[in-house]
């Protein structure tokens, strides 16, 4: 077999080539060569695949085998994304720094944020190192090595057409990048590897990759005093999880710093969330359920959705999204099923402290016995200021329980040190059958076959599912995937002051001795893979009127039937409020079965649904904002505003800001963020300063986990003075940023395609508690709220029901399908989102044939 470097490949690619070849043999029978470019000693795969487009640039892939419809789905992602592949590759390569140098920053927003590339080569060659991929690839059925061989062959195919002057006027960004270089499988399987980390080793990027070991010492009586007195200080500050870390994020007595507590949740602190509700029959009215689903994900990077059809006649027929680079559907329907997914409250992850051995500090005691860690070195390549390339060093290293993590960053007592060190473990390290699960989803026929695998590979790594079938008349809810099984009696008796600390910082996270057996993850009889829940106690609801998830716990998936009794793991039920958008979903649903909702009848069907979902509601305001009104604004009295709580920011002088025009402004507001309504950035902007204030403090009446959909309610009146403050503060804001106080919200909130602002609706689902969600990281005074900023927004939507010989799907690709600014199809979802023109996607051959804006192109090799 013949290998060669081709120009712009760096070193670190060459090995990584040379690491396909070696795994080679794990690739038996798949039909793909080791970079999937047709140029070794052995005859060349044949793929074909037939690509047709329909509106919105949806590609329909149809191919007589699984290797053929990779190898469209990977030439259409090409097509349409290259430039945003290209780069996230260097990324799961360890390449980034080679590139682009070692302090710039990963340039999408994703669920490993925004890390230096430096520390994101690093982490990303430890923990997606060959012998792990070696593993996880071996665990492959043979139909998806078939598809990865095929997705890297037709991306490849993509890449040397366009190297060759094809499509002469695409991916001007990157074409003649010496970073864009075709791929090889093992690339395709280490993007799909990281994905397993979000909830766990991804939120902890910086921590691992800085995880060098301290030099060797004799340990001394002061050394280890000092050591033992941070962890006495550490343990006194951390009394008690809820003064840890407060619900407003405000700076507790700990004396770990919080400033550079990992974001534990998907997508950073507040996390990134997804609605999704499964209608049963009782709902629906007629013989088919329905689903709509609905991630709040990233509109930039690898991690963004693509949305497709495969079809293998025969064999498999499924449509939904995946994310870039991956050649499964994660999110979507068949002929029989549709399910959707949402960012479960389950933590994924834990830690433990090592007791180092004696003058090793790459040592740890285990029962005794010293147990040495697996040092991996690893060598990055750096561009330097002048634009040559050096390389970087450093020995990583590897505990039993997994990587070795830098904490000192939180307390010195956290850091490694010659008695002790950190360790992270991440159940999904171990879970290669995550992509197994959607493989037998995307080809199951009943719900009951749907439950039942789900059950038995227990290995969805991060998420929630709701899902419906036809022939079905219930919906069905379930946390059920790979989870760490850490009892009650373990956080007792494995507990140290370190732990305990740690621990309260980072709720729910189980923080254990790593010197005992006895503090292991354990296996339940029905386990899937060691340490790890089995699915007898992880919860699911069956309902023929509705079930739902919004990001909470499984406590309430329908408030008619509360779930208890599972593992703390999992989350929090009944213990603690839920949020405003998870109340306001409940309400939607009662809502529209009551009838109560302004809209006709008193079922969910399709068209209401489809309404509903859009209409942007926010709760807060319709709970709140007469309220604040009253407070304020009868009459409205001058604010002396001294700062703004949501920066920090100080005035000096005080600011002495009239509401008289606010107040008209909320008074007349419909209290939604619908294109024209007027006044939601001046909510928004008040209550992202007004929830700032404790739970406790803010409302009047607390929590009841009798009454969660109602309660808290009321505001405080003792917290009148701070609420003006608030309020003050937000109309500083909004003067400041040259929009009108009275501005609509398509005015305010928008996403860019070029010169372009494309005017969209909806909110922050946190903490205004918009259900239709457009959340941006911009700010209003730096432009206006800029959704190509989204870390949780609106991302793939799906309204999907089962007809009698049919399947109806409405679907939204909101950021619309290309990343390339020529393309047709760089804004054109986009628009249609913004005119709440919902695409409804041809599923049938025939209805496919006839879409008017059908093409087709075959490829093959």
């Amino acid at each position: 077999m013949r290998l060669s470097v081709r120009r712009g490949r760096s070193p670190l690619y060459a090995m990584t080539v040379a690491f396909a070849v070696g795994s080679a043999a794990l690739l038996a029978g798949c039909g793909g060569d080791d970079d999937g470019d047709g140029d070794g000693g052995t005859p060349a795969s044949k793929y074909s695949a037939e690509i047709r487009r329909t509106a919105m640039g949806v590609p329909h892939i149809k191919a007589a085998d699984w290797g053929g419809a990779g190898y469209g789905y990977g030439y259409a992602q090409a097509q349409d994304d290259l430039c945003t592949i290209a780069n996230s590759m260097l990324t799961f390569r360890g390449e980034r720094a080679r590139f682009f140098g070692a302090d710039a920053v990963v340039p999408f927003q994703g669920t490993i944020g925004q890390p230096k590339n430096i520390d994101s080569d690093f982490y990303h060659r430890h923990v997606l190192n060959d012998e792990v991929m070696q593993r996880f690839v071996a665990a492959q059925p043979d139909k998806l090595k078939q598809m990865v061989a095929g997705f890297a062959a037709g991306y490849n195919r993509y890449v040397r057409d366009i190297k060759a002057g094809a499509d002469s006027t695409a991916h001007a960004a990157c074409r003649n990048e010496a970073w864009v270089v075709p791929v090889t499988d093992t690339d395709i399987y280490r993007r799909m590897y990281a994905a397993h980390f979000a909830a766990g080793y991804s939120n902890f990027v910086a921590q691992i990759a800085n995880a060098t070991a301290p030099a060797a010492a004799s340990p001394t009586m002061a050394s280890a005093a000092k050591v033992k007195a941070a962890a006495a200080t550490a343990a006194a500050a951390g009394k008690s999880r809820a003064a840890s870390r407060s619900r407003d994020g405000a700076p507790h007595p700990l004396t770990i710093a919080t400033a550079h507590l990992p974001d534990f949740q998907v997508g950073g602190n507040d996390g990134v969330g997804s609605n999704m509700i499964g209608f049963g029959t009782a709902a629906t009215g007629d013989a088919s359920p329905l689903l709509f689903g609905n991630p709040h994900w990233y509109w930039r990077g690898p991690d963004r959705f693509y949305q497709a059809h495969l079809t293998v006649p025969g064999e498999l027929n499924v449509a939904g999204a995946s994310f870039l680079a991956q050649p499964i559907v994660l999110i979507g329907y068949n002929d029989n099923l549709a399910w959707s997914h949402t960012v479960s409250a389950a933590r994924r992850y834990g830690l433990f402290q090592l007791t180092l051995s004696p003058g090793d500090p790459t040592s740890y005691q285990r029962d005794g016995a010293a147990v040495k860690m697996t040092a991996r070195a690893i060598t990055v390549q750096v561009k330097q200021g002048d634009g040559s390339v050096a390389p970087v060093s450093r020995t990583l290293y590897e505990s039993q329980y997994g990587p070795v993590v830098n904490l000192g960053a939180l307390n010195p007592a956290l850091g490694w040190n010659t008695s002790t060190a950190f360790a992270i473990r991440d159940i999904n390290g171990e879970n290669f059958r995550v992509f197994r699960v959607w493989m037998r989803w995307s080809q199951a026929k009943t719900l009951e076959e749907f439950q039942t695998i789900q059950r038995e590979e227990s290995a969805i790594p991060w998420v929630n599912t709701v899902a419906v079938a036809r022939g079905a008349n219930q919906a069905w809810y379930a946390d059920i995937g790979a989870m760490p099984n850490v009892s009650a009696a373990q956080l007792s008796s494995c507990a140290t002051p370190l732990t305990t600390a740690l621990s309260a910082a980072l709720p729910r996270t189980p923080v254990l001795d790593g010197s005992k057996s006895s503090c292991d993850w354990q296996s339940d009889p029905d386990s899937k893979q060691p340490g790890a829940l089995g699915p007898a106690r992880m919860p699911s609801l069956l309902r023929d009127d509705y079930v739902l998830n919004s990001n909470d716990s499984y406590w309430l998936a329908n408030t008619a039937a509360p779930l208890t009794g599972f593992p703390d793991i999992l989350g929090p039920a009944g213990t603690s409020s839920i949020s405003f958008r998870t109340r306001l979903a409940h309400l939607l649903a009662q809502g529209r079965l009551a009838g109560t909702d302004g809209y006709a009848g008193n079922k969910a069907t399709s068209e209401t649904v489809r309404a509903m979902v859009l209409n942007s509601r926010t709760l807060t305001s319709e709970l709140f904002r007469d309220q604040a009104v009253a407070m304020f604004c009868a009459p409205p009295a001058s604010i002396t505003v001294n700062s703004d709580p949501a920066t920090g920011e100080t005035f000096s002088p005080a600011r002495n800001v009239d509401p008289t025009e606010a107040c008209a402004v909320l008074q007349a507001w419909d209290g939604k963020a619908l294109l024209a309504s007027r006044g939601a950035h001046l909510w928004d902007e008040f209550w992202t300063r007004a929830a700032r204030i404790p739970e406790a403090t803010l409302y009047a009446v607390p929590f009841s986990s009798a009454d969660p959909l109602h309660t808290p309610r009321d505001l405080n009146p003792a917290v009148k003075t701070t609420l003006q403050q608030a309020f003050g503060a937000a109309i500083v804001r909004v003067q400041a940023s040259g929009f009108a106080m009275n501005a609509t919200r398509g005015e305010t909130l928008f996403a860019t395609r070029g010169s372009e602002k494309i005017p969209l609706f909806g909110g922050c689902g946190q903490p205004q508690g918009y259900y239709t969600v457009a959340c941006a990281l911009s700010r209003l005074d730096q432009g206006g709220y800029d959704l190509n900023t989204a870390t949780s927004a609106n991302s793939y939507l799906q309204v999907v029901r089962f007809p009698a010989g049919d399947v109806e799907a409405y679907t939204f690709l909101t950021f619309s399908q290309s990343d390339d600014a020529a393309s047709a199809h760089y804004s054109d979802y986009t628009r249609a989102y913004s005119a709440g023109q919902w695409l409804k996607v041809p599923f049938s051959e025939a209805d496919i044939a006839k879409d008017t804006a059908f093409s087709t192109n075959t490829i093959s090799e």
